[in-house]
């Protein structure tokens, strides 16, 4: 009987199979951050000028001009304004076919405004900027690139970028030249 006994339980020891120590199911690696889009944008003349986004701190506006550039909205348009050591604008619809010296020329926009999203961005050289009307929420396509640091602006306009490549095309900018297209890529 005892024969029977030791039989029965090493068969059964065999049927379950060897007991191993149980060690927690390793957790799931964690995925990539998303990849941040940059916009690359390439004037007629020559020259790329290499832009990377703050979504965090300006979400809407990041979100709008990656819809804008996605839809071609800056190709062909021209820089409708220079001030030495302070911007560079684009984003008037108009500039594609106004004269320079149209008094509408910087006037123009999108068909529809975004609400402000100030942010603890300073205006420092190469910040992108939104531009928009004495209206805090009026912002829509125009936008600007600092040459010099505007602290002046600092929480009261819309910081959503800046230049990582390209600066010194953007200081050789002149009114009137013409943004052959603008892409969106993720690195």
């Amino acid at each position: 009987m005892t024969r029977f006994l030791l039989v029965l339980l090493a068969v059964g020891a065999l049927a379950i199979g060897p007991v191993e120590a149980q060690t927690p199911a390793p957790k799931p690696a964690t995925p990539p951050a998303a990849k941040s889009p940059t916009a690359l944008i390439t004037l007629e003349k020559g020259g790329e000028i290499v832009l990377e986004f703050f979504p965090q701190d300006a979400p809407k506006h990041v979100q709008n001009f990656v819809k804008l550039v996605n839809e071609k909205f800056y190709d062909g348009q021209r820089v409708h304004r220079v001030e030495p050591n302070f911007v560079v604008q684009f984003g008037d619809p108009q500039s594609k076919t106004l004269p320079l010296d149209d008094p509408r020329l910087g006037s123009g926009g999108p068909g529809y405004t975004i609400k402000a999203e100030f942010n603890k961005r300073p205006f420092e050289r190469g910040v992108l900027g939104m531009a928009r009307t004495d209206d805090p929420n009026s912002a829509g396509s125009q936008v600007y690139i600092m040459l010099g640091p505007a602290s002046f602006l600092n929480g009261k306009y819309t910081a959503f970028g800046r230049v990582v490549s390209g600066m010194g095309v953007v200081d050789q900018i002149r009114v009137g030249d013409r943004i052959k297209s603008i892409k969106i890529v993720t690195r």
